[in-house]
């Protein structure tokens, strides 16, 4: 990472950012937050482009699965040199996800995404993210079929989170 500038580092924060606040606004379902992280034409595949395609996209996607937790990790991203407002992205997330809204089944997954970023106005968002899988897994433990852990009563048990979040309960309505 030799050469890098000040303005180039503060650039990779902000970027590192977007994949935090998507894992957030994944979990929390907060639809308008996550397209938000976007670039305007953003290409949304058989939904079309633009933000209210990615929204039918992400609506469609996270109504197949219940609670879901995106825990991100590794996150390398690579500047344009040629082109200062471009980069590219690879990100590295376990998700723990609900298998299905009704289930109490979970699954583990280690997933990779392939990001492209694109910084206007002085913002960056992504033109895109290609999301691949190193393994997905059923867990033996399944942490939604317990009794609720009343924290910090009980330390085991199904908290509170993600169904206080407001966004949350408006998606589910």
């Amino acid at each position: 990472m030799s050469g890098l500038t000040p303005d180039d580092l503060v650039a990779i924060e902000e970027i590192r950012g977007l994949a935090l606040r998507y894992a957030l606004a994944v979990d929390r379902r907060d639809l308008d937050a996550l397209v938000a992280l976007f670039v305007d034409d953003v290409d949304a595949g058989p939904h079309g482009i633009g933000h209210e395609a990615l929204k039918a996209s992400f609506d469609e996607s996270l109504r197949a699965v219940g609670v879901t937790m995106l825990f991100v990790g590794t996150h390398l991203v690579e500047l344009d040199p040629d082109d200062h407002d471009q980069a590219r992205g690879t990100v590295y997330c376990l998700g723990r996800i609900q298998a299905d809204p009704g289930s109490p089944r979970m699954i583990e997954q280690a997933i990779q995404y392939s990001d492209r970023y694109h910084r206007s106005d002085g913002e960056w968002r992504f033109v895109g993210r290609k999301h691949e899988l190193f393994w997905g897994v059923a867990l033996d433990e399944q942490p939604l079929a317990q009794p609720p852990a009343d924290w910090p009563e009980h330390q085991v048990g199904v908290g509170t989170i993600p169904h206080r979040y407001e966004s949350w309960q408006r998606f589910w309505a």
